[in-house]
């Protein structure tokens, strides 16, 4: 927790990214319901979960370590249901399960490049893929027109390199 605060502070002061982005998970896919592996995950879902191995399950599927359980047939591995082709969703659960498919590392890795000065502190802190999505898919002011309105009230939550499009007036 105390680490976690510290950085949390960090975030407050501009940082150069001196090591590059971890985008391989410490331990295998098939070990994800041992409970000797610990997952971290999109903790906030009142229905749904998304661990950082890319899973996503109900709630009640949720082992003890904190990783999906693989063994019920409801969990689902990089799933982009409820996503648009530009990469927003209307489920934020499902945008972190769709971000983290090994295929949108060089999109998200030219976003990184591309980071306005404006995002840098928030997206430069982030550790691994996982942190990455969780951050991106998060709604942002890039998520909304206005300042009040959604771009998209449906699909809100986006790992795209692009905001949704604007809304006509």
């Amino acid at each position: 927790q105390e680490e976690r605060t510290v950085r949390d502070r960090n975030l407050l002061q501009v940082q150069e990214h001196e090591q590059p982005i971890v985008w391989k998970v410490q331990f295998s896919l098939g070990n994800s319901s041992q409970l000797s592996n610990q997952c971290r995950n999109s903790v906030q879902g009142k229905l749904l979960i998304t661990d950082e191995l890319g899973y996503i399950c109900e709630r009640k599927d949720l082992l003890v370590n904190g990783c999906c359980n693989v063994n019920v047939p409801s969990t689902k591995l990089y799933s982009c249901d409820s996503c648009l082709p530009n990469g927003c969703c209307s489920v934020y659960e499902y945008c972190v399960s769709c971000c983290l498919q090994p295929n949108k590392q060089h999109l998200l890795e030219r976003f990184l490049n591309r980071a306005a000065i404006a995002f840098q502190n928030l997206f430069m802190a982030v550790e691994d893929r996982f942190e990455l999505c969780l951050a991106k898919c998060r709604t942002s002011s890039q998520s909304v027109q206005h300042e009040n309105t959604y771009r998209d009230p449906i699909a809100k939550y986006c790992y795209g390199e692009y905001p949704p499009e604007l809304l006509p007036v």
